[in-house]
């Protein structure tokens, strides 16, 4: 296989999954790997585990970039929040524990700005001018917001306050699964307030729907009554893996432009 695939990587709560990605197909280029992830998930255990995934794909190695995903927010290379992670992510500088780790550049970022990226440029936003808003429902609620096609890193929406509660408390598919509500009462009762609250605060020109639960959208989606346009996701569990590649690609290339320069 060439070397000119890069790596995603995806963390999640359960498991660590990675496959090189073909940038012109918008798909893995190989099966993917999952490992699942360390009961005490540390920075450092996690990374072991990131390690074992990079080693099984040597191929990448080369001067392919490695992108990796983290459920919290990331800026600068450090881990700023740890909502659904192990609290010692807080303040860790993730990028420089990889990269000393791995001795290759990598590149780290918010999942749920990952998957967007993988449905903007591959997916259900893919050619979609205007501001797009990707959601991700599952433990919590992840969202990345898109301007004409430029990410606006680092949105943490599923925590605005909406009927004086943290939105992803009430309005996550965990809380559904948890509280053991139908899909008529979740997207009535749950759903229908969070996305109202978010396009009176956006003015979105599309709102995307990922997450695993999104797979029965048929279930839920027709009973929002919301004006902005609503549709799954449509890589599903693919989209945080091809988003990472994507952003680490595009990153290599500004800081080769910025050595160049």
């Amino acid at each position: 296989m060439s070397t000119a695939y890069p790596l995603g990587i995806d963390v999640g709560g359960s498991g660590i999954k990675g496959a090189p990605v073909d940038l012109e197909a918008g798909d893995f280029a190989t099966k993917r790997l999952r490992i699942p992830t360390p009961e005490v998930s540390t920075p450092e255990a996690v990374c072991e585990v990131i390690a074992q995934v990079v080693d099984h794909f040597d191929e990448v190695r080369g001067s392919s970039p490695i992108g990796v995903t983290i459920p919290g927010v990331v800026q600068h290379g450090v881990v700023k929040t740890a909502a659904n992670i192990d609290k010692s992510w807080i303040g860790c500088e993730i990028e420089t524990l990889l990269e000393d780790r791995l001795h290759h550049d990598v590149v780290v970022v918010n999942d749920a700005d990952a998957a967007g990226v993988g449905e903007l440029h591959f997916g259900a936003a893919k050619g979609h001018d205007g501001l797009v808003v990707v959601t991700t429902l599952g433990t919590g609620i992840g969202t990345a917001i898109f301007n004409e096609g430029v990410l606006v890193p680092n949105s943490e929406l599923g925590h605005i306050v909406v009927d004086g509660h943290d939105a992803e408390t009430r309005a996550a598919s965990s809380v559904k699964t948890r509280e053991e509500l139908s899909y008529e009462e979740w997207a009535t009762t749950r759903l229908q307030p969070y996305y109202r609250a978010l396009e009176d605060l956006l003015w979105p020109d599309l709102f995307v729907v990922g997450g695993g639960v999104s797979k029965d959208s048929e279930e839920f989606l027709p009973l929002l009554d919301i004006r902005t346009p609503i549709v799954p996701a449509e890589l599903k569990n693919r989209a945080g893996i091809i988003g990472a590649a994507v952003l680490a690609t595009k990153t290599q290339d500004a800081r080769g432009r910025h050595t160049e320069d």
